[in-house]
């Protein structure tokens, strides 16, 4: 249970990291820029979705920014901001190790398909195809959910008001496993305007640090911190127009950590608030998808529903302003229920 006498000494070492990890992004993210250029790591516009179907419209209204040649793969500066941070001022086998796997193992598999886009030619150039992508995140997401079930010994799961439910050590690799999947495939279809993805992982990271701190989890709470710290630096950069894209490796990293930190947190029945507009963005594009095969209609214009925004006529800078306004609300929202469900009194 968090221990009101050390709020302060606990809350300064969090945000000393985030401070630390912002800064450190800032000095890295010109250098980055640089290379980027010079080498020229041009994202390639997708034009046809996972299933091989064209996107006239996503391709119309992003002709504009095509026009223009900016780089992806921004997310390598988080990766190695974060990374530096934790191992150097937060390493802990209990509460930070894991979660780092997870944002480096979901880093790793983006950045192979952000490699092959950019560097790719033919057929091939777009990435990894998407079940080979499902599969690889899914091997993480196994041998993840097997070190926190056999190594740091869970076992039980917490649904609020209700209290903990033993679900057994198989059972629970596979809810591990399905955390870092379905949290790592909603970001990256998330990732599709200026500066979304970025805030929305910002306040997402933001409300589990607070939960974390408060079950006393003060170096998960920190490793919070310290990806939010990269994400202050990186929409600095990344508000409409972007200089960049964080690409696949940024999202996945971003993704697969967030899952990880939510079964940390004993908080996964919170995921789908805090992480509301994640669970809009990868539903609108299942029921999208659906639709289109069993029904052959679509219900949105374009999916997900940012596009689909765009296509009705909001700008993209209204679309990311509200949809950060409404992950802030949701997350205060995520944050009272963990304060009330008995969640913060587990750690």
């Amino acid at each position: 249970m968090f221990n009101s006498g050390s709020t302060s000494q606990e809350t300064f070492f969090g945000l000393i990291l985030a401070l630390g990890a912002f800064l450190l992004a800032m000095f890295l993210t010109p250098v980055y820029t640089h290379f980027a250029y010079k080498n020229k790591w041009w994202k390639k516009q997708k034009k046809t979705t996972a299933t091989g179907d064209a996107l006239p419209i996503m391709t119309k209204l992003h002709a504009h920014k095509f026009k223009r040649v900016f780089p992806t793969m921004a997310g390598l500066v988080g990766i190695i901001v974060v990374l530096v941070v934790t191992y150097a001022c937060n390493w802990n086998r209990a509460e930070t190790w894991l979660p780092l796997a997870g944002f480096l193992g979901g880093g790793v598999v983006g950045f192979i398909d952000d490699l092959i886009n950019v560097f790719g030619t033919g057929k091939g150039a777009a990435g990894l195809r998407a079940p080979v992508k499902f599969f690889m995140i899914t091997m993480i997401g196994l041998g993840l959910g097997w070190y926190f079930v056999y190594k740091l010994g869970w076992t039980g799961i917490h649904i609020p008001y209700v209290g903990d439910i033993n679900i057994g050590g198989a059972l629970m690799m596979l809810v591990f496993a399905f955390s870092v999947v379905a949290t790592s495939n909603a970001t990256n279809i998330s990732d599709g305007l200026d500066g979304l993805a970025g805030g929305l992982m910002m306040i997402a990271y933001g409300a589990f640090g607070i939960i974390a701190l408060f079950r006393g989890q003060v170096q998960l709470f920190a490793f919070c911190m310290t990806v939010v710290g990269w994400l202050l630096s990186y929409v600095w950069f990344n508000v409409p127009p972007a200089r960049f894209m964080m690409g696949d490796v940024g999202s996945f990293a971003l993704g697969s950590g967030l899952g990880v930190v939510a079964m940390m947190t004993n908080s996964l029945f919170l995921l789908p608030i805090i992480g509301v507009l994640l669970v809009v963005e990868a539903g609108s594009s299942l029921i999208q998808m659906i639709s289109k095969k069993f029904f052959h209609r679509k219900i949105f214009i374009s999916a997900p529903i940012h596009h689909h925004l765009e296509a009705i006529g909001w700008g993209e800078a209204k679309i990311v302003m509200r949809f950060w306004i409404i992950a802030g609300v949701f997350a205060i929202i995520g944050v009272f229920v963990a304060m009330t469900s008995g969640i913060v009194s587990k750690g």
